[in-house]
């Protein structure tokens, strides 16, 4: 899967947009959506971080769910597809390091998280986005309401960021 996305990825001129398989994506630097994160974690509290999450839940649901439509997926494959993506358009490098259906087992690795990097030094993790679209992606391929907890994060001083299952 070598890169595979980005040579599908695609500009539509007349909608001014990038699409990838009629799924319209969007290009922005990392530093202003942790300045909008910062932001309403200081107007919201611990809601702001809910709403990231949920906002990532509904995009990894939805690739998940779409990709799996478009190209007859299973299970395994959503799981790898949604990971490579990842890796594939800027979110860090994904590394799989459990995918069990049966016992409903998932952790995922990002190394050089954009959104740790661009946060800065925190004392919890601040990657709400991905941890939304994993669980997101969990939730389709379990088709159960699934809940990832980022049981470490670069932001913390971990070397990179975990997400498993709760």
């Amino acid at each position: 899967m070598k890169h595979e996305i980005l040579k599908e990825l695609h500009f539509v001129q007349e909608k001014g947009g990038l699409f990838y398989n009629e799924v319209r994506y969007l290009l922005i630097r990392t530093e202003t959506l942790i300045t909008f994160q910062k932001a309403a974690e200081r107007d919201l509290g611990a809601k702001a971080n809910q709403i990231l999450f949920e906002s990532g839940f509904v995009g990894g649901e939805l690739s998940s769910k779409r990709y799996r439509e478009v190209f007859s997926f299973s299970n395994d494959e959503i799981v790898r597809f949604i990971i490579g993506m990842g890796s594939q358009i800027g979110w860090g490098r994904f590394e799989l390091e459990k995918f069990d259906f049966d016992q409903k087992k998932l952790i995922v690795k990002v190394f050089h998280s954009p959104f740790a990097e661009a946060y800065g030094p925190s004392a919890s993790g601040v990657c709400h986005f991905i941890r939304g679209v994993l669980s997101g992606m969990a939730s389709t391929v379990f088709q159960k309401s699934e809940i990832l907890k980022e049981s470490s994060c670069l932001a913390t001083g971990d070397p990179f960021c975990r997400f498993e299952i709760i």
